[in-house]
Parts: C-alpha cells; sequence; structure tokens
C-alpha cells in the first residue's frame, strides 16, 4: 500500500531528504508554486539553506471542466498549450481565449500580491529547484519550466512531492532532474495522497515569503 504524506509540512520535509545533496551548490534557489507549493518549498528551502521565492504559472482550464488543464501561462504572459488534448476534445484557441486572458491577469496579480516590491530573481546561471505540492496534467509545470528557462536558468529541477507514474517521463524530458516522494501508479488527484490537503491561501504565501531566507 502505498504511504500517504500527512500535510504539505510533511510532504516538504520527506522531499527535502530527496534533494540535500544539492546543498552547497553555487547559486542554487528554491521556486515554489503558488499555494500550496509555497508551503512544499519552504521546508525544502530551509533544509537546504537556499532563498526562496515563487514562480506564478497558471493552468487554464477545459471551457466544460475548469479542472482539466488544457494550456498554462507563464507569469511573463507566454502561453503553452496543449495541442493534443485540445483537438480531442475539440476545443480551438479561440473557445479558451477569454479564459487565458484571465489567467494572464491572475499570474500578475498574484506576483504583485505574493513579492511586493521585491524585484523579481536574476536566474541567469542559477540552479532552481522548482517546487510543488504535486503534479496533476503536468502542464502548470511545463509552464513553470519555461518560464525559468527564458529567464536564462542554467539548471532547472522538478521535485514535487506526488507525481502519477505517467508523468515522470514527460518531466524529466523536460527538465535536468526529477525528484520525488511519492509516484502512484493509479492516479485521481494530488489530494488523495495527503491526510490534511485544505486550501492554503494568499496570506499564508505571504507570510512564508516573509518569513524564508531572502536573495
Amino acid at each position: 500500500m502505498l504511504m500517504m504524506l500527512k500535510d504539505r509540512i510533511d510532504g516538504g520535509k520527506k522531499l527535502s531528504e530527496r534533494v540535500l545533496h544539492y546543498k552547497g551548490e553555487p547559486g542554487l534557489i528554491v521556486l515554489g508554486l503558488p499555494r500550496g507549493g509555497v508551503v512544499v518549498a519552504y521546508e525544502v528551502a530551509k533544509a537546504l539553506d537556499v532563498p526562496l521565492d515563487i514562480v506564478v504559472p497558471r493552468k487554464v482550464g477545459a471551457p466544460f471542466s475548469p479542472e482539466l488543464a488544457v494550456a498554462a501561462v507563464a507569469e511573463d504572459g507566454t502561453v503553452l498549450y496543449n495541442e493534443g488534448l485540445m483537438k480531442e476534445l475539440g476545443i480551438s484557441v479561440d473557445d479558451i481565449d477569454e479564459t487565458v486572458e484571465k489567467e494572464k491577469k491572475e499570474a500578475m496579480r498574484r506576483m504583485d500580491l505574493y513579492r511586493g516590491d521585491r524585484p523579481l530573481l536574476d536566474l541567469k546561471d542559477k540552479t532552481v529547484l522548482l517546487v510543488d505540492d504535486g503534479v496533476a496534467t503536468g502542464y502548470t509545470m511545463k509552464a513553470a519550466i519555461m518560464s525559468v528557462r527564458l529567464r536564462g536558468a542554467k539548471k532547472v529541477i522538478v521535485a514535487v512531492s506526488v507525481i502519477p507514474s505517467d508523468k515522470l517521463l514527460t518531466m524529466q524530458e523536460i527538465s535536468d532532474a526529477v525528484h520525488y516522494v511519492l509516484m502512484p501508479e493509479i492516479f485521481y488527484s494530488i489530494g488523495q495522497f495527503y491526510e490534511e490537503f485544505r486550501q492554503v491561501t494568499d496570506e499564508q504565501v505571504i507570510e512564508i515569503l516573509d518569513t524564508a531566507k531572502k536573495p
């Protein structure tokens, strides 16, 4: 039977053990994906004794099923379309154009809210650890990877508490390494592998970033 994680803090602590070999690597920085991923990322950054910041990609849901990601928006406004799934569902770019624009605005709102007046980090030649509480479709993480590569990151490492087995190869192909705690064969949602998976608030994210080690 596959183990369960108590909560995101537990997920972060267990994930930290999988990435401890990066400790001391020059130019290492941890970026959490809000909101839930920031809780996990805080534990990882603390264990590695490196700065914590955020990257804010947004999932674009299908018109009839908002939880089903058919695209993702990077924080710089770049859109990554899941063309195969869109074709399968009979969805065109025009069908989700309004949602894409809404998610672009939400990404910018969250960046302003969470980061305040802190300048955008210079990622050029940095090793970036992208941390989330789990991967489902993978499109939000793909957008995050694309975003940090565009900003000049030298190495991009994916570190997540939960990843379904059928998404591992995809993540490995587009990143430099993937680390995880749980890799279930049967997967319905990230939350099914946490005993407690309540919504993380904007206020919690801001508080964590204020507490974390600054770049």
